[in-house]
C-alpha cells in the first residue's frame, strides 16, 4: 500500500502525506495537460462549435465592405524654398512626435466634421440608416420611425465615420495611410480623397488665421515699441543735456563717443608724441655735446656724420679737408713731414678742423633749444591732462546713469527691429499661405472587398471559443471536487484505488429471473433454468462440482437466498464473469490475499448511503465464494439492511437474534445455491437506538470470532461512516476496511473529513473502491483504461483470436 496519512493526535489536525513534495517532471506535466483536455474536451468542442457558428453567422450577415487608402506626404523643404529660406547642406528630419501630431489632426473630430459637411454624409443612410446586409433590413423592418435632429445625425454620422475610418504611419517615412471602409467602393475612394483635401485645406486655414492673428498682435505691439522707443532716446537726449555730456561720431568705427574721451585720447597721444620728441632732441643733444669735448677730428666726423651730411658747410669743409689730408700725405712721403709745404698743409687742415666745430657747436645750439621747447611742450601737455582727466572723472560718474539710459534705449531699438522684422515676414507668409503636406496617391475605388474575410473572421472565432472553452474548463475543473480517477484517491487519501467500478445500466443487461424459490430461471432471451454464460467458460474451484451441487441439494428452499427483481446486480461477478466489473474485483481480492496483514474479516463500508457500499460487499463475497473458498456475507448496517431487504427479503430472524441468543446461526443463516456463499440477514421488527453498542460488544465479537475460525472470508456489509458511529464500533473485530467512493459524485473534503475523524478506521484500510464509474466519461480522466479489456484479446466473453 502507498504511505499513510499521518495523523495529529490534536483534535482537527489535517492529513499530511509522508515525505517531501519532489519537483513535477515534464513528463508529468504533459500526462496532466493532455488528461485535462480529454476531460473536457467536449467543453472545447461545445465553446469552438458555438463559436464558429458565430462566425458563420456573421460572414453570412455582414454586407461586404470595402477600403480604399490615400497617401499622404509630410515635406518641409518645399516650405523653405517658398518662403526663401537658405536651404541647409542636408535635409532637417521631421521629429517623429511631429508626424505623429499629424496623425491625430488628421483623426480629428474636425477633420470628420468638415468631409462630413462636404460630402453631405448626414443624408447618406450608410452612415445615418440601420446599415446594410441581413441584420440591417432585419433591423430596418422592426425599427420605428425616428426623427433626429440635424445635431443628432451629424454626431451619428460623425460616429460611423470615425469607426470606417483609418489614419496610419507607413513605417518610419513622413507618408501617412488614409483609409477609409464603406459598403461602396466609389463612396470609400471619394472619402479617402476627400479627408485628405480637408486636412490640408485645414493646415492652409489654420496657418492663414494663425498669420492673421500673429499680423494683428505683432501690429499692436509694434506700436508699443515705437512710443517706448521714442522715450527712451528722448530721456538719453535729457540726461545729456543736464549733465553736460557732448558725444561727437566715433570715426571710422561708428557708433558715439564723448567729447570728453575723443579730447582726452587726442591729448594723451600728444603727449605720447610730445615726450618721444623730447627725449630724442635731448639724446641728440647730449651726444653731440660729448663729440664737442673731444679733439679728435676723426671721431668728430664719425659722431657727426649724419648731421654733416644735411648741413652743407660741413660738407664742404670736409671735403676740404680730406683733399689737404691727401696732399699731405703725398708731400710728407715725398718731402717729409717737416718739409715746410707739409707743415702749411697741416696748419689749414687744422683750420678746417676748427671750423668744422664751430659749425658743430652752432648745431648744438639749435639742439639744446630745440630740446627746451620740446621739454615746455610736454610740461604744458600734462597740465592739460590732469585737468582732462579731472573732468572726465565728474563726467564719468555722471554716465553711469547714462549708460543704463542707453541700454534700455538699445533693447528697445532691437525689440522694435525685431518684431518689424517679423511683421514683415508675416504679412508675407498671409500673402501666400503654404502647407507642408501634399496628396502624393489619390484613392482609387478598390476591386476587391476588405471584409468581411471568412479565414480571419473562423480564426478569431476559433480563438475566442478556445478561450472561452479554456476559461469554462478551467471552471469547471476548479469546481470539480469530486473523486474521477484513482489518481485522485491515491494523491489525496493516501490509500491505495484498489479498483475501479464500471456503472451497470439495466438498459444495457437484461436482468436475470428466478423462479418463485429463488432459483436462477434464465435473462430475457435465454432457455430457462439454463446459465447465461457461455459454454466456453470454466471456473476453476476447490470444490467439485458435485460437491456444490450436494451442497445445493442440502439447503432446503427455505434458506436459500432469493434476488429481489430489482437488485439484479448483485451477484453480476457471477453472471458475467469475463467483465470489466468481475475483474475490478479480482484484483480487490488479489490485494487483500497478498497482503502482509491476515485479511479474513473484511468490513465494507462508505461515506454516505447509495455510494454502493452493499453492492459492493456482495459481489465481492460471490466472487469469493465462486472460487471455491468458504465465505459468509453479514449484513451488518442494522440501521438500514439494504442486503437483507435485497438477499432474503422474507427472512424472520436475522443477526440480532443470533448475537442476542435467541436463535443460533444456522438457524438465520441462507446460502447461494450456486457458489455456496452464506448469508447472515438481519431483520429489524423495530428501529434500535444504540446499534453501536451491539456493534461493539462481546457477542458480536464472538461471533465473528466463531465465523472466522469456520470460513476463509468473513464479509461485513458496515453502515456509512458519516452518518452513524457505528463502523468505529467495529475496528476490534474488523480486519480491514474496503472504503467505497462513489465515482463523481462523493465530495473529496467530506471524505478526507470522515477519515480525519476516524484515523482508527484509516489505519485498517484495505484500500478505496471507486464505484459507479461512467465508462465513457472515465476515459476521458484516465485514457489508458479499459484498455486492457480491448474486445480483440480481453473481450466480454473471453479470448477470441
Amino acid at each position: 500500500m502507498d504511505a499513510r496519512l499521518k495523523f495529529s493526535e490534536q483534535p482537527g489536525a489535517r492529513m499530511v502525506p509522508d515525505g517531501s513534495d519532489d519537483a513535477v517532471p515534464i513528463t508529468d506535466l504533459i500526462d496532466q495537460l493532455t488528461g485535462f483536455v480529454r476531460r473536457q474536451f467536449p467543453i472545447f468542442i461545445f465553446f469552438v462549435a458555438c463559436s464558429l457558428a458565430v462566425g458563420a453567422v456573421y460572414i453570412f450577415t455582414t454586407p461586404p465592405s470595402f477600403t480604399s487608402h490615400a497617401m499622404l506626404l509630410i515635406d518641409s523643404s518645399k516650405l523653405r524654398v517658398l518662403q526663401g529660406q537658405e536651404a541647409p547642406l542636408g535635409d532637417i528630419p521631421i521629429d517623429t512626435s511631429q508626424v505623429e501630431t499629424q496623425v491625430e489632426i488628421l483623426k480629428s473630430e474636425g477633420i470628420g466634421l468638415s468631409v462630413i459637411k462636404d460630402l453631405n454624409l448626414t443624408q447618406d443612410p450608410e452612415f445615418t440608416g440601420v446599415g446594410g446586409g441581413v441584420l440591417g433590413v432585419v433591423r430596418g423592418l422592426f425599427a420605428a420611425p425616428d426623427v433626429k435632429s440635424d445635431t443628432a445625425l451629424t454626431r451619428g454620422a460623425l460616429g460611423t465615420f470615425l469607426s470606417q475610418r483609418t489614419v496610419s504611419r507607413v513605417g518610419r517615412t513622413y507618408v501617412l495611410d488614409i483609409g477609409f471602409t464603406s459598403l461602396d467602393p466609389n463612396r470609400a475612394a471619394a472619402i479617402a480623397n476627400a479627408i485628405a483635401d480637408a486636412y490640408i485645406v485645414d493646415q492652409l486655414e489654420s496657418k492663414y488665421q494663425a498669420t492673421r492673428r500673429a499680423s494683428r498682435w505683432l501690429q499692436d505691439r509694434i506700436k508699443e515699441l515705437r512710443q517706448q522707443v521714442s522715450d527712451a532716446d528722448r530721456a538719453v537726449q535729457d540726461y545729456k543735456e543736464k549733465n553736460n555730456i557732448v558725444s561727437v561720431n566715433g570715426g571710422s568705427g561708428g557708433g558715439t563717443r564723448l567729447l570728453g574721451e575723443q579730447q582726452l585720447e587726442e591729448l594723451n597721444s600728444q603727449l605720447g608724441g610730445a615726450r618721444a620728441a623730447a627725449e630724442e632732441a635731448k639724446a641728440r643733444l647730449e651726444r653731440i655735446t660729448q663729440v664737442l669735448k673731444k679733439d679728435a677730428p676723426d671721431a668728430t666726423m664719425d659722431a657727426t656724420v649724419a648731421d654733416s651730411l644735411k648741413n652743407e658747410v660741413i660738407t664742404r669743409l670736409r671735403n676740404n679737408y680730406l683733399d689737404l689730408a691727401a696732399k699731405e700725405s703725398i708731400w710728407s712721403a715725398r718731402y717729409g713731414s717737416n718739409h715746410l709745404a707739409a707743415v702749411n698743409l697741416r696748419t689749414q687742415m687744422a683750420e678746417l678742423r676748427r671750423s668744422i666745430l664751430d659749425e658743430l657747436g652752432r648745431i648744438a645750439e639749435g639742439y639744446k633749444s630745440d630740446y627746451e621747447i620740446a621739454k615746455s611742450r610736454v610740461e604744458g601737455l600734462e597740465q592739460n591732462l590732469k585737468s582732462l582727466i579731472t573732468n572726465s572723472q565728474t563726467t564719468n560718474r555722471d554716465r553711469l546713469g547714462l549708460r543704463d539710459l542707453e541700454s534700455t534705449a538699445k533693447v528697445y531699438h532691437t525689440l522694435y527691429d525685431n518684431f518689424l522684422q517679423r511683421y514683415m515676414e508675416a504679412i508675407q507668409q498671409q500673402s501666400f499661405p503654404i502647407t507642408e503636406a501634399r496628396v502624393i496617391s489619390a484613392a482609387a475605388p478598390p476591386t476587391q472587398k476588405s471584409g468581411p474575410k471568412p479565414f480571419l473572421a473562423l480564426g478569431i472565432a476559433t480563438l475566442i471559443g478556445v478561450i472561452l472553452s479554456f476559461g469554462a474548463a478551467v471552471l469547471r475543473e476548479a469546481v470539480d471536487q469530486v473523486f474521477r480517477t484513482a489518481r485522485h484517491i491515491e494523491s489525496l487519501l493516501q490509500v491505495t484505488c484498489l479498483a475501479v467500478l464500471p456503472k451497470l445500466r439495466s438498459s444495457a443487461i437484461s436482468p436475470a429471473t428466478r423462479d418463485k424459490n429463488g432459483l436462477f430461471a434464465g435473462r430475457k432471451g435465454d432457455s430457462a433454468g439454463i446459465d447465461p454464460r457461455p459454454s466456453d467458460v470454466i471456473v476453476m474451484s476447490k470444490r467439485s462440482p458435485g460437491d456444490a451441487a450436494a451442497e445445493a441439494v442440502q439447503v432446503p428452499p427455505e434458506r436459500r437466498m432469493k434476488f429481489a427483481s430489482n437488485r439484479e446486480f448483485l451477484r453480476e461477478v457471477v453472471d458475467q464473469p469475463l467483465s470489466a466489473f468481475a475483474e475490478a474485483f479480482r484484483s480487490i481480492k488479489i490485494a487483500a490475499d497478498i497482503g502482509s496483514v491476515n485479511h479474513r474479516v473484511i468490513g465494507v463500508t462508505s461515506t454516505l448511503p447509495g455510494e454502493g457500499k452493499s453492492t459492493v460487499a456482495a459481489n465481492f463475497a460471490e466472487l469469493i465464494a465462486h472460487s471455491g473458498k468458504r465465505v459468509i456475507l453479514v449484513d451488518g448496517d442494522l440501521r438500514n439492511p439494504t442486503l437483507s431487504r435485497s438477499l432474503k427479503p422474507d427472512a424472520k430472524a436475522g443477526l440480532i437474534e443470533v448475537i442476542g441468543g435467541e436463535l443460533s446461526l444456522k438457524d438465520v443463516a441462507c446460502y447461494d445455491e450456486q457458489t455456496g456463499l452464506a448469508f447472515v440477514p438481519t431483520r429489524l421488527k423495530a428501529r434500535i437506538a444504540h446499534t453501536n453498542e451491539i456493534l461493539a460488544s462481546d457477542e458480536f465479537k464472538t461471533l465473528i470470532d466463531s465465523l472466522r475460525a469456520t470460513y476463509d472470508y468473513v464479509i461485513i456489509d458496515l453502515p456509512p461512516l458519516a452518518p452513524v458511529v457505528d463502523v468505529r464500533a467495529t475496528t476490534k473485530v474488523v480486519d480491514s476496511y474496503l472504503y467505497v467512493v462513489e465515482w463523481g459524485k462523493t465530495r473529496k473534503s467530506l471524505v478526507q473529513q470522515q477519515l480525519l475523524s476516524a484515523p482508527e478506521i484509516y489505519e485498517l484500510l484495505l484500500g478505496v473502491v471507486l464505484n459507479k464509474a461512467d465508462i465513457n466519461v472515465l476515459g476521458r480522466y484516465e485514457g489508458h483504461y479499459g484498455g486492457y479489456h480491448a474486445k480483440r484479446y480481453y473481450g466480454q466473453y473471453g479470448y477470441t483470436e
